[in-house]
């Protein structure tokens, strides 16, 4: 059995581990990308309509559970009771697929959020009472039809505000979407790595979902804190298969009902491959349970009421030091991009190559701020949560190029050292693509503090935001017409000593690189 600390560890990427790789992909056993239940009713659950045309850079910087009208511009701070219209439209610009391209001939569809290695290991489970033309139920979103598979008929809502101990967005709204991860749509190809990309990839759909529900001024957060067991038993999941990662509960003031009891389901899951075990990721996974409501609420109990109170020391981030500081100047609301959510998501891509012209300042600025403004979950609403981040700049109009921390709330940058686009591309494991990028931004933490802190479900919570940044960092920029981006990954020690002695205690989570994509 492992905890966390050793778990990052063991999956560390190096150098000499990239050389004497000798694991090959056997195509012949891919998993498909989506789940399908042998003998399940599915059925549509309302229309893909166009999301409030508010825009994605407003929507993204929503920090705090409750949207912010005047910035996002949502039509009026009550809005219309959920419908199913509106759950198919948020998980449809989550986790749907929004177009279908060419590829050697064959057909290939693209998802909504960004995935590690286009494997679409996450799915996005509905948990909701009544709602406009749908009757209460748990539900599983089908991503290719986005219809969904009836799991149970009633209203289970209580449930998952039991598991959550009372959490007030999960006992208030009126559906949840529960995000899990199948680990051998992953771990076909990233093996143990897959833990990891589970709470990166979910992070992307959630970036995605928030971004909806906030735009159409409903009521959105990330739940970490609940217990997977009676979760997992709603759902019908096997965790040796697949496991819970968070709760999102959308919109507000529709109480869910006691809880009552749950009977045992075990759906059929038709296969198309031999999965492979990989003991490791289940292991992370289950060392990171909780066990009832109970101590889920002891769990959130551990966080600073209060961030600015000690959060540094707690959580072993850094603020400002004695460095050089860049003051930053991002676009205000009423200049900014106006490419709304729903145009964004689609527009998304993942940029490949990237042109050596350098990027605005301004724009540089603009992402940073409304990707990195802060997420809301139940253990912080909004700031900097467990998180530092740091950014290799190669061509931003008027900023040496150099390594730098960036400090949300001080919108500056604190020069660190030098840097270069070939130690970039080295740090990137090898990817020369990441240093032709403009910039290159780390999310990085403390793991051995947070895990001494909240235990492995800390760790949990550190990658999912992380990953939460990263769908926002790619919905930043893909807001702007000139600008492109890409998740990718990287030698995790080497990251840690380029940006000594300032992150010698952190590690990195995530690692997104943004610029002018070569046309």
């Amino acid at each position: 059995m492992v905890d966390a600390r050793e778990y990052h560890e063991r999956t560390k990427h190096t150098p000499r581990q990239f050389r004497e790789m000798e694991f090959e992909l056997d195509f012949d056993n891919q998993p498909r990308p989506t789940k399908v239940y042998a003998d399940l009713p599915r059925r549509s659950l309302g229309d893909v309509v166009d999301p409030p045309a508010t825009p994605a850079l407003s929507a993204v910087a929503t920090s705090t559970a409750e949207p912010d009208v005047a910035s996002t511009g949502a039509a009026g701070a009550s809005p219309e009771p959920m419908s199913g219209d509106d759950l198919t439209t948020c998980c449809h610009y989550a986790n749907g697929v929004t177009k279908t391209l060419e590829r050697g001939g064959e057909p290939v569809a693209f998802r909504a959020a960004s995935c590690t290695g286009k494997l679409y290991h996450v799915d996005c489970y509905a948990v909701c009472g009544d709602l406009e033309g749908v009757d209460s139920g748990v539900y599983q979103y089908d991503p290719g039809s986005d219809a969904f598979h009836v799991l149970r008929e009633g209203d289970y809502r209580g449930v998952l505000a039991e598991a959550s101990g009372g959490q007030t967005g999960v006992a208030e709204a009126p559906v949840t979407v529960v995000a899990t991860s199948t680990w051998w749509r992953n771990a076909w190809k990233y093996r143990n790595r897959t833990y990891r990309h589970a709470f990166w990839d979910s992070g992307t759909v959630i970036a995605n979902l928030l971004a909806v529900a906030h735009a159409g001024g409903r009521r959105a957060e990330v739940v970490a804190g609940f217990a997977d067991g009676p979760v997992m038993d709603l759902l019908g999941l096997d965790p040796e298969d697949e496991g819970t990662l968070a709760l999102v509960p959308v919109g507000a003031d529709d109480p869910a009902p006691d809880p009552h009891g749950v009977d045992p389901i075990d759906p059929e899951v038709t296969l198309d491959s031999d999965p492979v075990d990989y003991p490791l990721v289940h292991d992370a996974w289950d060392q990171s349970t909780l066990p009832d409501g109970a101590a889920a609420l002891e769990w959130r109990g551990r966080f600073p009421a209060d961030e600015a109170d000690g959060a540094d020391e707690a959580l072993a981030t850094h603020g400002p030091g004695s460095g050089e500081r860049v003051e930053l100047d991002p676009v205000d609301a009423e200049t900014a991009s106006a490419r709304p959510v729903g145009n964004t998501v689609e527009r998304r891509g993942s940029s490949r190559e990237y042109a050596h012209e350098s990027i605005s300042d301004r724009l540089f600025a603009t992402v940073l701020d409304r990707a990195l403004a802060g997420v809301p979950t139940d253990c912080f609403d909004g700031g900097d949560g467990v998180l530092d981040y740091y950014c290799l700049v190669h061509a931003v109009d008027g900023i040496e190029s150099g390594a730098y921390q960036y400090h949300p709330g001080a919108d500056c940058l604190e020069r660190l050292g030098d840097t270069d686009r070939e130690t970039a591309g080295h740090l990137a494991a090898g990817q020369s693509v990441v240093g032709d990028a403009a910039v290159n931004v780390y999310a990085m933490a403390d793991v051995d503090a947070v895990v001494d802190r909240f235990g492995n479900r800390g760790y949990r919570l550190a990658q999912l935001q992380a990953g939460v940044e990263l769908g926002r960092l790619y919905l930043a920029t893909y807001a702007h017409r000139r600008l492109g981006g890409r998740g990718f990954t990287f030698f995790d020690d080497l990251v840690t000593d380029h940006l000594s002695p300032r992150a010698s205690n952190q590690t990195p989570m995530t690692l997104f690189a943004f610029g002018q994509p070569e046309q």
